[in-house]
C-alpha cells in the first residue's frame, strides 16, 4: 500500500471520495423517515385536513372500524411514528424497514381494493422501502437462510 491508502487502525479499507450516488440511500432514509414521522403523528394529531371527496363505503368501513378497535389505529400510527424516529436517527435502520413492510403492504392493498385515488404516496414509500431494503440486502442474507440450525 501506498501512503496514501494506509489504513489507520479503526479503517477497514481504503476511504474513497463519495460519489453523489452514494447519498441516495441517505436521502432515501431521511424521506421515509420524514413521511412516517408526519403521517405518524397526524394519526394522534390529524393536522393534515381530510380529503374534501368522501372515502368509498368499504374504505370508510374499514377505517372505522380500526378506530372503534380501541388499538389498531394507534398501533398502526405509533409504528409509523416509531419507525420515521429511527429511520431519521439512522439506528436500526434494517429492523426499522422489517418492521414497516406489513404496514406499507396494508397502505398499498388499502389504495388499490378500496381508494385507489389516494396510492401515490404509499406507492413512493413503497418504492422508498424496496430501494433501501435493497441497499441493506446484506444484512438480510442471515435470516433468509433456508434451514437455519439454532445455537445450543
Amino acid at each position: 500500500m501506498t501512503p496514501e491508502t494506509q489504513l489507520s487502525p479503526s479503517q477497514t479499507t481504503p476511504q474513497s471520495p463519495k460519489s453523489s450516488g452514494g447519498y441516495l440511500p441517505h436521502i432515501a432514509r431521511i424521506l421515509m423517515g420524514l413521511a412516517f414521522v408526519v403521517f405518524g403523528l397526524n394519526g394522534f394529531f390529524q393536522f393534515i385536513p381530510p380529503p374534501k371527496t368522501p372515502m368509498p363505503e368499504g374504505a370508510a368501513a374499514l377505517s372505522t372500524a380500526f378506530m372503534k378497535s380501541g388499538y389498531m389505529f394507534p398501533f398502526v400510527m405509533g409504528t409509523q411514528l416509531v419507525v420515521g424516529v429511527l429511520l431519521l436517527l439512522n439506528r436500526f435502520v434494517p429492523l426499522a424497514l422489517v418492521i414497516i413492510m406489513p404496514v406499507l403492504l396494508h397502505i398499498l392493498a388499502f389504495h388499490i381494493f378500496l381508494q385507489p385515488a389516494g396510492i401515490v404516496p404509499g406507492a413512493v414509500l413503497m418504492v422508498l422501502e424496496l430501494y433501501l431494503a435493497c441497499c441493506y440486502r446484506r444484512v438480510y442474507v442471515p435470516i433468509l437462510t433456508a434451514r437455519a440450525v439454532p445455537n445450543a
